[in-house]
């Protein structure tokens, strides 16, 4: 018998000259609510830890407008709850029509439960050829609890 330990996930290799979109510079981003100290910059700028955080509970959209059109490749999203046990959902859609209509990549929903799981990391390979608006709608508790919506990071390339 031939036989071979392989890894439970395969290791994503990505091009050397990948790199993540500026949005500071490539885009208009419009949140429907942020906290004072959690603005959406937070989460869009790898420097910065902190992240984005409505300032209110209910469903909430971030929506980036680019300057010019987009090829997106990759899709990084790192949602975080240390508080709150609660079911999210997420919508990421994106639109070459300047938002008259939009076609969905992604619909997703995780169980939050601190203190064992806290964190859900998405990583999404996607071949997007011209988006000129992405959005990100997130539903923070399915439930209709008060919890917020929050984004640790989202990045692109």
């Amino acid at each position: 018998m031939r036989k071979r330990i392989i890894s439970a996930a395969p290791k994503i290799v990505r091009p050397q000259d990948e790199a993540w979109i500026d949005v500071d510079r490539a885009a208009v981003v419009e949140v429907t609510s942020e906290e004072a100290d959690y603005s959406i910059e937070s989460a869009l700028v790898s420097a910065e830890t902190r992240g984005w955080r409505a300032a209110e509970p209910g469903t909430q959209t971030i929506r980036l407008i680019f300057d010019a059109p987009q090829r997106l490749r990759r899709i990084e999203l790192v949602f975080e709850e240390y508080d709150t046990n609660r079911t999210q959902e997420f919508v990421l859609r994106w639109s070459a029509d300047a938002g008259r209509s939009f076609r969905e990549l992604v619909r997703q929903r995780w169980n939050f439960s601190p203190p064992r799981t806290v964190q859900e990391v998405e990583e999404y390979q996607v071949d997007v050829p011209d988006a000129n608006v992405l959005e990100l709608i997130i539903i923070p508790d399915v439930s209709g609890g008060t919890a917020r919506a929050s984004v640790k990071s989202l990045r692109l390339s």
